[in-house]
């Protein structure tokens, strides 16, 4: 409580060099604070009254924190402001201290303001003691339970709204929670007005109740004569105690608000890392003057909401840098692909409390590659950051750059887990890179740590591929594994291959089989339009929450007709790759069926590995395999085989003894028709097969 009515000390100027011996005597401490320097001097027995040692107290009055609680403090704050600012020599107070065993003691302070001749505060000496005893008689105790109950009453107020303001991420979030019945009703404010400083002035951001607006008032300056930029100005609270304070200080604005019936305000300056950011103020419509101890909650609550604005300003600012750095990164737009409908989504995840978390390393890509393929890319960075947007820019540029150039699946992973180890980062990154023949439906899967891919087949069912895979990006090449299995899949017509992130499939607490599952069952019952299902799927991990980001890539191979008619497909093999060789086949056995003439199949396919066997064994360099359609009275599918040597095969019998020599002969007899044609650089061998006639 505050003892205004004490007597003022009489005490010597150099006080307390020599203190009076009585107050030693009656456990009384003594202190002498400068105005000018803030530096707070203290007698022995002050420091035993707070519990303190003098190596643990830096002559600073923030200091005191360590015992004095910080709604104590702002009490007592406004009791020595309030007698600063009205002329008064002295004041008193009682207050609590926090000892160091955790026990709280009563204490009171009495204080002399020295000023000099133009009456400006200079000095304040004063006392400081026990007062635990004191207020163990019967007025003591009645006071110490009033003064609990009030001390209970403001930690309770301002421990509801820091509540409900330490879920507030924006300037409107933060508006919200002291306007709803949580937040101003506490306070019994009729209606509540809020201005953020920009540029020396004061932009109004809040205002009530609805249609009380103020002309003039949306952006003012802060020198000019309105309460709110007077608390802005002077950094402290104004009070306005009554009708005619009002209509007397602040003539402009009272004018505009008699008819809303309001008796006081109290404005706030909201001070965050010793700035004004805003002001705040709570108008009343049934109270005339503050106590004390209302004046200690505001002051309390005007820093707490001042730092959850600045919070929220910061969350803002990190929001619209992340969002945009994210779009930055990501694709601006997908290429569209003959032969397929593509849905691509990103929704960013959400830490709450965390500035700029909305960030991740999830990204997705398509990469339109020769031959009429696609490579299509999801992955994730490690971290939730603008570093692992960063990073993630940074590597999905090289991996389309590989892919771009030619490079083989595997060989594509291989470099970029080479590039991210180079990088001067320590994140890694999971990856799957699936390329695609859209005309034969032949996909080739990659997977360096990632979650598998799904196929939703024509009926609507779904199931998960088990596909081998390697390390994660960086890991493998810091490890020297740098080894990464190709799988391959068929797309037939209408059917859809997904990729995702985990953050569609993990919840914290569940299976990662069990999030797959249920994706699985939700991609079952979803609609057939890719983008649909897309926005299915997103807007169900959006209901869903979460702090990890979704990257989404939908490819639904089309039903192609035409390819009956005709097509070209070409694959090139290098020797010593039997990964190609075996992926030249499946797109030989894939491309046949695509085109009609499944039952041909196994001939054309033994056919054509023959003469790639030849090629490679018999020449030095790499071959490359041709297959088309030939469209005319009848129907062919011609296989040709190129190689680098001028030397032309001729087909022999094989002894009984040998081994070789026998591939020609094979052709001869799987094949129609077969031949050799020289090429600028080597030659081409050929053979055909009839697969249907035309009428």
């Amino acid at each position: 409580m505050a003892d205004r009515g004490a007597s003022a000390l009489s005490v010597p100027d150099d006080w307390p060099a020599h203190p009076d011996p009585f107050l030693a005597l009656n456990r009384m401490g003594t202190f002498d604070w400068d105005l000018g320097t803030g530096l707070y001097h203290m007698d022995a027995q002050a420091y035993e009254v707070f519990d303190l040692l003098p190596e643990e107290f830096d002559g600073r009055l923030e200091s005191l924190g360590l015992r004095i609680p910080q709604t104590e403090a702002s009490r007592i704050d406004a009791v020595i402001s309030r007698a600063i600012k009205d002329g008064s020599e002295n004041y008193g107070a009682y207050f609590r201290i926090r000892r160091r065993d955790g026990r709280y003691r009563w204490t009171h302070t009495q204080g002399y303001i020295r000023r000099d001749h133009t009456g400006r505060p200079r000095r304040v000496i004063g006392i400081v003691r026990d007062a635990t005893q004191e207020l163990e008689d019967s007025e003591g105790r009645r006071l110490r339970v009033a003064q609990e109950a009030a001390f209970r009453r403001q930690s309770n107020v301002v421990q509801v709204i820091t509540a409900a303001l330490s879920h507030a991420h924006s300037v409107q979030d933060v508006i919200d929670a002291l306007k709803d019945s949580d937040g101003v009703r506490h306070l019994g404010a009729a209606s509540l007005v809020m201005g953020l400083v920009e540029a020396g002035r004061i932009r109004l951001v809040a205002e009530g109740p609805e249609g009380s607006f103020v002309p003039g008032t949306l952006l003012t300056g802060i020198d000019e004569q309105y309460p709110m930029s007077e608390a802005v100005r002077m950094l402290s609270p104004r009070f306005i105690e009554s009708p005619e304070d009002f209509a007397a200080n602040y003539p402009i604005l009272w004018p505009h608000i008699i008819g809303l019936s309001i008796t006081s305000a109290a404005y706030l300056p909201l001070i965050a890392q010793g700035r004004p950011i805003g002001a705040m103020g709570l108008l009343y419509s049934d109270r005339r003057g503050f106590s004390t101890e209302e004046r200690s909650v505001l002051i309390a609550l005007g820093s707490s909401i001042a730092q959850s604005l600045q919070r929220a300003m910061l969350y803002e600012q990190e929001r619209d840098l992340a969002q945009g750095l994210q779009q930055a990164m990501l694709p601006r737009t997908i290429p569209s692909v003959r032969g397929a409908d593509v849905a691509v989504r990103y929704r960013a995840g959400s830490a709450a409390g965390s500035l700029g978390r909305d960030i991740g390393g999830d990204w997705y890509d398509l990469i339109p590659l020769p031959g009429g393929r696609v490579g299509a890319v999801i992955g994730d960075v490690q971290g939730h950051d603008t570093h692992a947007a960063a990073v993630m820019g940074q590597l999905r540029i090289v991996l389309r750059a590989y892919a771009a150039e030619g490079h083989t699946p595997a060989a594509v992973m291989a470099r970029a887990s080479v590039f991210l180890h180079e990088l001067d980062t320590d994140r890694f990154a999971t990856c799957l890179y699936a390329e695609a023949d859209l005309a034969t439906g032949v996909v080739q899967v990659v997977r360096a740590g990632h979650i598998d891919p799904l196929i939703r087949h024509t009926d609507g069912s779904c199931r998960r591929v088990a596909v081998d895979g390697g390390l994660p990006l960086g890991l493998s090449a810091e490890f020297g594994q740098l080894e990464y299995p190709v799988a391959t899949l068929e797309l037939d017509p209408g059917q859809t291959l997904l990729l995702c992130t985990d953050g569609l499939v993990e919840q914290p607490g569940a299976d990662l089989d069990d999030g797959v599952r249920a994706l699985t069952a939700l991609i079952a019952t979803g609609p057939e339009d890719v983008r649909a299902l897309a926005d299915r799927l997103i807007d169900v991990a959006e209901e869903r929450g979460g702090d990890d980001d979704v990257a989404l890539l939908l490819l639904r191979r089309r039903s192609r007709d035409a390819a009956r008619g005709g097509g070209r497909l070409q694959q090139h093999v290098a020797p010593g790759d039997p990964d190609a060789l075996a992926m030249a086949r499946h797109m030989i056995r894939a491309a046949v069926r695509a085109w009609g003439a499944r039952e041909h199949t196994d001939e054309i396919e033994l056919a054509a590995d023959e003469l790639m066997t030849n090629a490679l064994m018999h020449t030095e360099g790499s071959a490359t395999v041709t297959l088309r359609v030939l469209v005319g009275r009848e129907r062919r599918v011609r296989v040709e085989v190129e190689d680098s040597s001028s030397a032309l095969p001729r087909r022999r019998e094989a002894g009984e003894s040998e081994v070789s020599g026998r591939g020609l002969l094979l052709v001869d007899r799987l094949a129609d028709v077969w031949g050799v044609e020289a090429r600028g650089g080597g030659k081409c061998v050929w053979c055909e097969f009839l697969v249907g006639r035309r009428g």
